[in-house]
């Protein structure tokens, strides 16, 4: 059985398709980065792990687990898991930072970070579209 949407879901324009290759890979720029120090242990590293009481052992494994849900995020096919898996690794982060009673802008930034990755796949992926319809964005 197939069902077709209400609303048909047009290509963005390339502005708008740029737009979101811009907000998708500025995410993805800092996602990156921010694995490579946590495997690399630098000490900014260290001292925030030992801010939030997280062992620094398992900076290894974040970094792994984030760089692994960047990859799926940044394939087109699989860019919608990618997303949503990276909003659960982000919520964490937010729930980490509000256990730890820390400052507004640590405990709000992987939100920022989670509106790139999802304005981002907005703007380039039709398929997110069908799921999130917005009225005049398809032009």
């Amino acid at each position: 059985m197939q069902t077709q949407s209400s609303h048909p879901i047009s290509p963005m324009s390339k502005p708008a398709l740029w737009a979101g290759r811009f907000l998708s890979g500025f995410g993805v720029l800092f996602l990156v980065f921010d694995a490579v120090i946590k495997l690399m242990k630098i000490q900014a590293v260290v001292d925030s792990f030992g801010q939030l009481g997280i062992p620094v052992s398992q900076a290894a494994g974040i970094g792994v687990l984030l760089l692994l849900c960047t990859a799926v995020y940044v394939i087109p096919r699989t860019s919608f898991l990618g997303g949503v898996l990276l909003t659960g690794y982000l919520g964490g982060a937010i729930a980490v930072q509000v256990r730890a009673q820390a400052a507004l802008f640590p405990t709000v930034f992987p939100l920022i970070i989670a509106a790139l990755i999802w304005g981002g796949l907005l703007l380039r992926d039709a398929r997110v579209r069908t799921f999130l319809p917005l009225r005049g964005a398809d032009a």
